[in-house]
């Protein structure tokens, strides 16, 4: 994977511009994007590049993880030289963190193990977040425990919802947003790594690796709780935050897990499990089928298939465990543009 070269908008357009794009164009887009989209199509298919996902099982935060952390990346292609020298930013989740309710957010473990792996690597790392419900970034820390585990293991920890900003141009244009402000860690890094709590979202389905890196925006320019991308859309600005950082990768803590009314309220499910891959579409869909989810009717992944990567079972290469090996599903809430996302009409809801 190439490290970061994105383009840099010169001029910062204002707050309103992004709320109010021009109608004409948008639409003017839209349709030439359908009149190519016939034969594009099957080009598509036919070129889609596959994708290794690592999954394993039987994992514990107390020990191991360094070396399984280590072993998915290989296995999904990723050498210790293509990080030496490089900047990497690890992305973990923390939503709303509580000291009860630790399957919310990614469990700090995780982080330092993945960091080992990276700093044993060559490359110089850093944790960066700007939580969507919590302004007070540094009481999100020690609430998910993450601060104290990063102070021991002397990682810096970036505040994105307040860091300066850039802007680039929307790369997806699933949204109606013509660009996006990024916070200067995650613009610097060589790699973004998404580092989520595998989850059950409760509009979306589930968050994965490509939601996580809504809290790669900044509060200061999109609210709490990231009101600017929820009002633009969330599976179209999902698709097009991945599609803008491309620099991406991803190592999912699917050990304790979140069900039923997910991000926030759902319950403790107990899964024992780390995802490692390097395309977050084939990954997220991987997860989606692990949980008893269909991954072509969750609506961000069907906007982004073989576009930013393949859904497709068969245009992915599952290393380490089988999903039939370690898939259990989850429960989802019991609402309509939940219920039809169940890959078995008889899986589990809850109200």
């Amino acid at each position: 994977m190439e490290p970061n070269t994105q383009t840099r908008v010169p001029c910062d357009p204002s707050f309103e511009e992004m709320q109010q794009p021009n109608r004409r164009a948008v639409l003017a887009m839209g349709g030439a994007a359908l009149a190519c989209a016939g034969g594009a199509k099957a080009v598509q298919w036919a070129s889609a590049p596959r994708a290794n996902v690592f999954v394993a099982r039987n994992q514990r935060y107390d020990r191991g993880l360094e070396t399984t952390i280590s072993d998915g990346l290989r296995s999904c292609g990723y050498l210790p030289d293509q990080f030496r020298g490089k900047k990497v930013l690890l992305k973990p989740n923390l939503v709303e963190p509580r000291r009860d309710r630790p399957h919310m957010t990614t469990h700090p473990a995780v982080i330092v193990a993945a960091s080992e792996v990276f700093r044993r690597w060559g490359a110089s790392v850093r944790v960066g977040e700007a939580p969507g419900h919590v302004r007070d970034t540094e009481m999100a820390l020690v609430e998910s425990g993450m601060g104290e585990a990063l102070r021991d293991s002397e990682i810096p920890f970036a505040d994105l919802n307040y860091e300066q900003v850039d802007v680039l141009r929307n790369r997806g244009r699933f949204s109606p947003l013509k660009r996006i402000y990024f916070p200067s860690s995650v613009l610097e890094a060589d790699f973004v790594v998404s580092m989520p709590k595998l989850k059950t979202h409760h509009w979306v389905g589930l968050t994965c690796s490509m939601k996580n890196l809504y809290g790669t925006l900044p509060g200061i320019k999109y609210g709490w709780p990231k009101n600017v991308l929820h009002h633009n859309g969330i599976p179209e600005t999902v698709a097009d935050i991945n599609a803008t950082i491309s620099h991406s990768l991803a190592v999912v803590d699917g050990i304790d897990c979140m069900e039923g009314d997910g991000p926030i309220l759902g319950s403790s499910k107990h899964m024992g499990l780390v995802l490692v891959g390097g395309n977050l579409p084939a990954l997220d869909a991987t997860a989606a089928r692990i949980i008893g989810l269909l991954p072509e009717r969750i609506s961000y992944l069907r906007l982004v298939a073989d576009q930013l990567g393949p859904i497709a079972e068969n245009r992915i290469a599952q290393q380490g465990e089988l999903i039939k090996d370690v898939s259990s599903a989850f429960q989802v809430l019991d609402e309509a543009h939940l219920r039809h996302l169940r890959a078995t009409p008889d899986g589990p809801l809850v109200s």
